[in-house]
């Protein structure tokens, strides 16, 4: 018997391609708040969103360029990326000073927002791909996001409509006994 939530999950898929429709900050707020329910030990929210529209984006696809020293048609290329979707949400972990929490776990408190909020967004209506890549812990992309010294940035929410031509997911189930296991005593 399955449940709303089980079944949403189940259905979740990354949208590479979106429309230019993108949800407004009055529709993320409530999202984002829900998302930090996320696990977060010592209740410290190591992270922080980052909305990027408009102009933002073409400063992100510059900073690009700048960490991979292109020029010509692969620096347009490069820098049209984030042109891909209307809306990309920077996730940032925000590490605090924690003599019980390492850096680590605050880091996977961020992507656990991330996760929530990609899953929040998808259940909205909205396409969403978290994306990473090559150019996301350089220095001219930090700059960019205006990241302080105890921060990392973790990717991008690309957040769209989801096209009438999208495909359903295709991803092979696989065998949960692979993959939860028990303690060998």
């Amino acid at each position: 018997m399955g449940s709303p939530l089980l079944d949403a999950i189940g259905a979740r898929r990354s949208y590479s391609v979106v429309t230019a429709d993108a949800p407004g900050r009055a529709e993320l707020l409530p999202l984002v708040q829900a998302a930090a329910r996320a696990a977060d030990h010592g209740a410290l929210r190591p992270w922080r969103l980052i909305e990027l529209r408009g102009e933002a984006r073409a400063a992100l696809g510059d900073a690009f360029v700048a960490s991979a020293g292109l020029d010509g048609p692969a620096a347009a290329k490069l820098a049209a990326k984030p042109l891909r979707a209307s809306l990309l949400i920077a996730v940032v972990a925000s590490r605090r000073s924690s003599d019980k929490v390492p850096h680590w776990e605050q880091d996977a408190a961020a992507a656990g927002v991330a996760h929530l909020l990609s899953l929040l967004l998808e259940d909205a209506g909205w396409g969403v791909m978290w994306r990473t890549g090559a150019h996301t812990r350089t220095g001219p992309v930090r700059r960019v996001h205006g990241l302080a010294d105890s921060e990392e940035l973790l990717g991008w929410l690309y957040v769209g409509g989801i096209p009438d031509t999208a495909k359903p997911a295709v991803r092979p189930p696989l065998t949960p006994t692979d993959f939860l296991t028990s303690l060998p005593l």
